[in-house]
């Protein structure tokens, strides 16, 4: 019987790096699912995180600038990140929102050494922040990482091909729909959810400008939608994945 609860103990703990790095069980489940870091032996995941930490940031934080040496990759474990591009007016072009299990910054480890974006938390958030130069170390004794490497790029590069579908073949309303669907995940009848994102930060997520996501909002209402400020109430959800062609993607 002792040796029963040792066992469930280690179980609840998790593997050895989410003990040593602070990381509850969603955070490790993170890090295990996320492209970069799927399908890898406990004992690769174990080496390839030896040196690496959690980052906490408060919302509005700066994480690195347009131009920074590319010197971490990181898994978002909580909160949400923002990656976006300086004009020459200085204006801000909004890349793409990352949530959590999603990684980022693969790339800028290959490239020039230099990050092509900034990125800033848009909520209170917690990153896994992997050294470059340990993950290049990886990489040059693992093949199964370098696999991963390239699944997590083209996984990236399929959403934006996605995304650029979406835009061509779907409304408005039916983004905003197919959203409130993935958020809602695999619940069933009515639910209510509440907003991640502020709403112009979940527009440009999704491509549109924060009036059209309004009245986009707005037009779902007939489809038994009722938002009050970032609570969404939705009374049945087959009838918003019919709305959101949900599955076609």
């Amino acid at each position: 019987m002792a040796a029963d609860r040792v066992i469930v103990a280690a179980k609840e703990r998790g593997p050895a790096y989410a003990e040593r790095l602070g990381l509850d069980a969603a955070e490790a489940r993170c890090v295990a699912r996320s492209a970069l870091f799927s399908g890898l032996e406990a004992e690769a995941l174990e080496l390839l995180l030896e040196e690496a930490r959690v980052r906490p940031l408060v919302r509005g934080q700066l994480l690195f600038l347009q131009g920074d040496p590319a010197e971490h990759v990181y898994v978002v474990l909580s909160g949400w990140i923002r990656l976006f591009r300086m004009g020459a007016d200085g204006s801000q072009l909004t890349v793409h929102i990352l949530g959590p299990g999603e990684s980022f910054a693969e790339a800028a480890v290959f490239r020039m050494g230099r990050y092509p974006v900034s990125a800033e938390a848009v909520d209170c958030s917690r990153l896994l922040e992997v050294p470059a130069a340990a993950l290049l170390g990886c990489l040059r004794e693992r093949v199964d990482l370098c696999f991963n490497m390239m699944a997590a790029m083209a996984a990236r590069l399929h959403r934006f091909v996605e995304q650029l579908e979406q835009l061509a073949t779907r409304s408005a309303m039916e983004r905003v729909a197919l959203f409130l669907c993935r958020l809602a995940g695999e619940r069933s009848g009515s639910c209510t959810l509440r907003l991640p994102l502020d709403k112009t930060l979940i527009a440009a997520r999704l491509g549109m400008q924060p009036e059209t996501f309004s009245r986009a909002l707005a037009k779902l209402r007939r489809h038994g939608v009722a938002t009050r400020g970032a609570t969404v109430m939705i009374e049945d959800l087959g009838r918003l994945r019919a709305v959101a062609r949900f599955g076609e993607d």
